[in-house]
């Protein structure tokens, strides 16, 4: 199927590839280098938390443009892969993970060190980004750069929101109302 969708042999890609583990490899290793390298640049355009958070998200929607099919594989298929080659695209994860919780907590020092508050908000970010591709359609609403703005408010504004509602939750938990 990939040597179709490329236009070429099969015998062509088997002569840059041993096997189909080797593109699947190959095909995952370079989106989540890509992936890394657009965040960490991102992070250096601003100094100001809130504008940071947004270029990377900008910079990350306009990353997955066209590149649905490598997110849907990295999702259903890097379990497919020996473990060490997991280890090698799961500890990029992590650094693009790493990378953006940091830019996270730049943008929203209210979240001081509550580790699972800061966990949440990372992964609700990298929810409404990675998952666009299942409604979004160019031309057809909001564009990108909307959504990205529309996405990074949400975090901004609604964790603060979120964090103080839970507080509250939390003393009448423990006053007992």
């Amino acid at each position: 199927m990939i040597a179709q969708a490329c236009g070429v042999s099969n015998a062509l890609l088997y002569h840059y590839y041993a096997s189909k583990e080797e593109v699947l490899f190959d095909l995952l290793l370079h989106h989540l280098q890509d992936l890394v390298e657009v965040v960490e640049t991102a992070i250096i355009s601003t100094e100001d938390g809130r504008t940071r958070l947004l270029a990377i998200a900008s910079e990350l929607l306009e990353a997955y443009r066209g590149a649905d099919a490598e997110h849907q594989v990295q999702i259903s298929c890097l379990k497919l892969l020996p473990t060490a080659r997991q280890q090698i695209l799961r500890d990029l994860e992590r650094r693009l993970v790493a990378v953006t919780t940091r830019a996270i907590v730049h943008a929203i020092p209210t979240l001081g060190k509550d580790k699972h508050l800061i966990k949440a908000t990372t992964m609700s970010f990298f929810a409404m980004l990675n998952w666009h591709y299942l409604w979004f359609r160019q031309g057809n609403g909001l564009t990108r750069g909307e959504y990205a703005r529309l996405v990074t408010g949400l975090i901004l504004e609604g964790t603060e929101k979120a964090a103080s509602f839970m507080a509250e939750n939390r003393q009448d938990k423990l006053s007992g109302t």
